[in-house]
């Protein structure tokens, strides 16, 4: 139940909303590229980042810390001190190019979160944290931050390397850190009651139901396959047509089907993202075409029936055509589903702000995947412009960050740790 008279909880809400976009725009200011926002694990710009962060969490009334793998964390202490703790976070690294709000509106809204509090006790803590890898830019690893805070974080990625050679263990050192100290990241088991994370949809949906806020139902599972169409070379002039073994036809088959597939389900996402072509010659027939294929699906055996499907095709395909097809690689990532019951807490919160509480699918990854391995989870989804997220064209509005603002609010005041017996 909500303890500020509307009209003034209203209004509260919508000035951290304005002084949230503010913090956006100055977060994008800290980039590796003058000529727009790049932000990986550990450059130097994410140290003014945890500068700033930092700052913003303290002026909220929480402790700060930055642990082994560079998470900043801010700490609102709890009525009691062996309480549990709710997390609210997000990531502070971006892709090339990106957009201002993918994963930082998150952390800056839990912040603002907890300002709202105005110092009210709660009967857990509040830790907002700034997951500081979920893109897997530098490193071809996402979610370093959230499998460290999680206990699975994988001791063999020390030893990988980003394109100028460094090693994680090295990147880590040069950040001021000690990655001896990563197994301490891990929080304790049951010390956490429930993980929210706020975040834009990266998606129209919202947008076309003309809604705010979503609360996501499930994250899609993943397959992501590399695969080969192998042919033969040959002069583009000599060579006849019906001789031919084109590996490029082959390939541009297989992505005209694997669109049309992924048109025929609901909820399922199908795509053709690289296509490399050699010896990528105008008058010599391709020899060799290699592709990436991304089915994503929130029933893991329908996107397991789907890909199969897929690989069926490719076979036929490569058969009719008189070429190779091979699978280069494959990594499956299962569909996570959120908790139901602190869902149907975020929605009791949305509805008593009369705010939209539609159900919707997660088609990207998340942290969320990870922390729903160790404690109960929720999505709040924000609507972004168009649908478009990792772009620099990435846009949200003020209404719509202070109707967040308000849900994650009264999230907090709503929640209730379990009675002890």
């Amino acid at each position: 139940m909500q303890t500020t008279a509307p009209t003034t909880f209203r209004k509260e809400a919508r000035q951290r909303a304005e002084e949230a976009l503010a913090r956006c725009v100055t977060l994008a200011g800290h980039s590796e590229s003058t000529t727009g926002l790049t932000r990986t694990y550990l450059t130097k710009p994410m140290k003014a980042v945890h500068r700033d962060v930092g700052d913003w969490m303290r002026e909220a009334g929480m402790d700060v810390r930055i642990d082994a793998v560079g998470n900043i964390i801010g700490h609102y202490p709890a009525a009691r001190p062996d309480a549990q703790t709710v997390m609210i976070g997000s990531h502070l690294d971006t892709v090339h190019n990106a957009g201002m709000y993918d994963g930082i509106v998150g952390v800056i809204l839990g912040i603002a979160a907890v300002k709202l509090l105005k110092g009210m006790r709660l009967p857990f803590a509040v830790d907002v944290v700034g997951f500081s890898e979920e893109e897997g830019v530098r490193f071809s690893a996402p979610f370093i931050g959230s499998t460290a805070i999680a206990g699975i974080f994988d001791d063999a990625l020390l030893a990988r390397t980003d394109s100028q050679g460094r090693t994680l263990a090295q990147a880590i050192e040069d950040f001021g850190l000690n990655a001896k100290d990563i197994s301490k990241c891990a929080y304790a088991p049951k010390s956490l009651l429930a993980y929210l994370e706020p975040h834009i949809e990266q998606g129209p949906v919202l947008e076309a139901a003309n809604e705010s806020l979503g609360v996501v139902s499930a994250i899609a599972g993943q397959t992501r396959m590399i695969v080969n169409f192998i042919g033969e070379a040959g002069h583009a002039g000599t060579v006849p047509m019906r001789s031919r073994r084109d590996a490029l036809p082959a390939a541009c088959e297989l992505a005209l089907y694997v669109e049309r597939y992924g048109r025929c389900g609901t909820d399922l996402f199908a795509t053709v993202g690289q296509l490399n072509v050699e010896p990528n010659v105008s008058n010599v027939i391709p020899n060799h075409v290699r592709l990436s294929m991304d089915i994503r699906h929130p029933d893991d055996e329908t996107r397991t029936t789907a890909v199969t499907q897929i690989l069926m095709h490719a076979n036929s395909i490569a058969e009719r055509r008189r070429v190779e097809f091979r699978i280069d690689s494959r990594s499956d990532r299962s569909a996570v589903a959120m908790d139901d019951a602190l869902s149907d807490v975020l929605k009791a919160a949305l509805r008593a702000e009369d705010l939209p509480a539609s159900p919707l699918v997660s088609g990207a990854g998340h942290d969320a995947m990870i922390m729903a391995r160790i404690v109960p989870t929720a999505m709040l989804f924000l609507r972004c412009k168009g649908g478009i997220s990792h772009h620099p064209d990435e846009s949200v509005t003020v209404d719509d960050v202070a109707d967040a603002i308000r849900a994650t609010t009264t999230f907090l005041k709503t929640i209730q740790p379990p009675t002890k017996g």
